[in-house]
């Protein structure tokens, strides 16, 4: 009978020998160390040493015993018999066997090491852990930084006693593993020192869509522990795999996170936490090079087990190098169906609180705010669990929350795993909720509109779409869609659809940026005010302009991603001159106009003297999507272009700045928007590879409508006949020309009969709002739409 074995001889095959952890460890060092993927070795004590432990010290059957006559679901009872059972096995010996195989492993690592004993962790890996079906996130223990055998063997026990947490109990039995059939073995495995670097969790897919091609990574300085229990809000990062897989730039989307405390080295053995300096709190954790080498192990990862995974990491500070500390199977996503589940809040009412979304649900109730784990037992069905933050502990009463808010934490934390294990929605990394929210007030927690989760005062209305995604019937046309939002897009990716027919620029300058890009150019001469704010938004990179390239890149990037292969129309910004000064910095670069909805704005803007730096930014942020990241799946789209002349000189102006018309496969489309485009289309198509019809504008414009006065909205009808006979016109035009013509406007996503009449006309594509596709596409096919 085997007391341990050394992590470099154990492959997947011995999870019952060593449980999920330790096979896996073994599995990437055997497999994996030629392909470049590093984990730091060490050893396991086996489940057979686990057995023989309880049964020398004659307490095998009275633990059974007492978990056999638990009720789980009576906090207090459970907390009661855990404390009890934990006692006992601490307190109990370890066979000789086993110590004086401990003390020979460790004396080994000691000698591999020139003498000097190894600081470790020792971490628990139960044997039925980490099955595709059962995520077993943190329920058994991990120490960190322990040095010398005597100490090694004291964390061996602790690593034993873990089995019972409470957590532990609960989660075997609501998941029906029985107690007995589960054993420990513990990993003794030499520690990567980021406490000097950063560390962190990685998931090969998108945890909250699903989405398969990005690797999404959270990180933040020290210890890894911080990031696991939710006790830091991370840098949150997302790595595009196929880009990752032809060399080229892949960074898809960085999130800054506050990352306030890192935890550390204790200097009398053990770990501390400490405060983070502001102007590392202001910087990311990672660079572009250590983000892009973590996402290649992981990829290897992903490719090696054939199937997704949750995967912890390290950086160590003194060699700079990134090493694997555990890898397992992702467990909430790789089990969803073919039914698309969309939650949607129809109700309205304040923000109260706004942090990371775990999920995309709705949950409402009654605020329970819980201080520490001893109030647990306050929390009823249905409540809305509210707490600085939560660990594997407070898994018993997680089940009952309708949703849970917490002040720290993010999307990769123990809490937001379980959140989404069990279907509730979280609200993590909050900073204030338990300032915010009080005990006894009723509240509504959406997790459905994004990266960005909400409470909301009250219980407000929503409701469920279920959809089964089978195969979509045939339709005369294509359906696109139309997506302001890049985090937002890998959900409705899953969406049947031919692509994006909108994607708007302006959604991520005035939602992600924020500020005038003018400002940004003229950051050293803005007011002292502005350069504050501008201080506040640009943190992590390395100038105003860059910030702005990059976050414009990012957000194209994250949608042309999720809908790749299919193509992506880009609108380049089409702001009005009002809507511009909103900016940060904004009131001292825009013209105050009486009509700005016909005034500076679409095609005149990109052409003016004054914004021809900040159109070059624009267009610098489209070229590096395609070139840099490979994206050639994007198209421009110009809007608002009153002449054939002014169509010339910006196809022009375009190839001055690197978008060249059919370089690279790049199509450039025009907007059809005003009546003199569809009256003149043969002309204007010559210099654009198609068309868009823009059905809000070109409604106003013909028939001479303020569409945002409430006095005329009587009349603003896409469906008029003389809005009809230009779109027809252009329609027409295009098909002539062989060219693409499609409609973006709200009228098809409102008007489904609209819809019909555009595909009897010959249109090649709808693009619609996302809760309009299926319903559209369903009656463009003749079908029911299900209920």
């Amino acid at each position: 009978m085997d007391m341990i074995r050394v992590l470099g001889t154990l492959r997947m095959t011995d999870v019952e020998l060593v449980g999920g952890k330790n096979a896996s460890l073994g599995e990437l060092i055997q497999g994996l160390a030629g392909a470049g993927v590093r984990v730091p070795g060490g050893f396991a004590t086996t489940a057979d040493a686990f057995r023989l432990f309880l049964q020398e010290n004659g307490i095998e059957e009275s633990i059974n015993a007492r978990l056999r006559a638990l009720d789980v679901n009576d906090v207090v009872a459970l907390a009661q018999a855990g404390r009890e059972i934990r006692a006992q096995v601490e307190a109990a010996t370890l066979p000789a066997a086993l110590e004086g195989a401990i003390r020979d492993a460790y004396a080994a690592m000691t000698a591999e090491s020139g003498g000097t004993e190894p600081d470790v962790a020792v971490r628990s890996s139960a044997t039925a852990e980490d099955l595709p079906e059962a995520s077993f996130a943190g329920q058994q223990e991990t120490f960190l930084n322990v040095r010398g055998i005597d100490d090694v063997l004291r964390h061996v026990r602790l690593v034993f006693a873990s089995l019972y947490n409470d957590r532990a109990i609960s989660y075997r039995v609501h998941h029906g593993f029985a107690h007995s059939e589960v054993a420990l073995s513990a990993g003794v495995q030499r520690m990567v020192r980021s406490d000097l670097g950063a560390s962190g969790v990685a998931f090969t897919l998108d945890t909250e869509s699903g989405y398969r091609d990005a690797v999404l990574v959270t990180s933040s300085y020290g210890l890894g522990e911080m990031v696991v229990q939710g006790a830091v809000n991370p840098d949150e990062f997302f790595v595009y795999k196929p880009a990752l897989n032809a060399g080229r730039k892949a960074i898809l989307r960085r999130t800054l996170g506050s990352k306030q405390k890192r935890m550390e080295y204790a200097p009398q053995g053990g770990v501390q936490t400490v405060d983070v300096p502001q102007d590392q709190q202001r910087a990311f954790s990672l660079s572009d090079e250590d983000l892009t080498e973590l996402a290649r192990q992981c990829v290897t990862i992903e490719n090696h087990y054939g199937r997704p995974m949750d995967i912890e990491w390290g950086k160590d500070g003194r060699d700079g190098l990134i090493y694997i500390l555990q890898a397992r199977p992702e467990t909430v996503q790789s089990r969803t169906g073919k039914t698309l589940e969309r939650f949607e809040l129809t109700g309205k009412g304040p923000v109260l609180v706004e942090g990371r979304a775990v999920g995309n649900r709705i949950g409402a109730g009654v605020v329970r705010v819980v201080r520490d784990v001893s109030q647990m037992d306050s929390v009823q069905d249905g409540d809305v669990l509210v707490a600085d933050m939560t660990d594997p502990d407070w898994e018993p009463v997680m089940k009952r929350a309708s949703a849970i808010v917490t002040n720290r934490g993010g999307r990769t934390c123990h809490a937001a795993i379980i959140a989404r294990e069990l279907g509730i929605p979280a609200v993590v990394g909050s900073g204030n909720a338990t300032r915010e929210l009080q005990s006894g007030q009723e509240v509504t927690v959406s997790c459905a509109e994004g990266d960005t989760g909400f409470v909301y005062e009250g219980r407000l209305a929503y409701r469920v779409n279920r959809v089964e995604l089978g195969n979509m019937p045939e339709v005369g046309m294509k359906i696109m869609m139309n997506v302001a939002s890049p985090d937002r897009a890998f959900s409705f990716a899953a969406l049947p659809h031919e692509g994006v027919g909108l994607a708007r620029v302006e959604f991520i300058c005035s939602n992600v940026i924020g500020i005038h890009p003018r400002a940004l150019l003229d950051y050293p001469n803005v007011p002292g005010d502005v350069r504050a704010q501008i201080d506040e938004k640009t943190a992590g990179y390395a100038s105003p302009r860059d910030f702005f390239r990059e976050k414009l890149a990012e957000g194209v990037a994250s949608i042309a991603a999720a809908f790749a292969p299919k193509p992506v129309i880009v609108r380049l910004s089409d702001f009005k001159s009002n809507e511009y000064a909103h900016l940060i910095g904004g009131p001292a670069y825009e013209p105050t106009e009486e009509n700005p909805m016909i005034g500076f704005r679409g095609a005149s803007r990109y052409r003016s003297r004054d914004f021809a730096a900040a159109f070059a930014l624009e267009c610098e942020a489209i070229k590096s999507v395609r070139d840099d990241m490979g994206l050639t799946n994007v198209q421009v789209m110009i809007p608002f272009v009153r002449t054939v002349g002014e169509a010339a000189q910006i196809i022009e102006i375009l190839g001055r700045n690197g978008l060249k018309r059919g370089e690279n496969g790049l199509k450039i489309i025009m907007m059809c928007e005003i009546p003199s485009n569809a009256i003149l289309a043969d002309q204007f198509l010559e210099h654009f590879d198609g068309f868009s019809i823009g059905s809000n504008d070109l409604t106003q414009l013909t028939l001479a409508l303020d569409r945002d006065s409430g006095l005329v909205a009587d009349l603003f009808d896409e469906q008029n006949e003389a809005v009809l006979a230009l779109m027809s016109q252009a329609i027409q035009a295009a098909k002539r020309a062989g060219k693409y013509v499609g409609i973006c406007g709200q009228g098809p996503s409102d008007h489904p009969a609209l819809a019909q009449w555009l595909m009897e006309q010959g249109i090649d594509s709808v693009s619609l709002n996302p809760d309009s596709v299926l319903g559209t596409w369903l009656h463009l096919a003749g079908e029911t739409v299900p209920a």
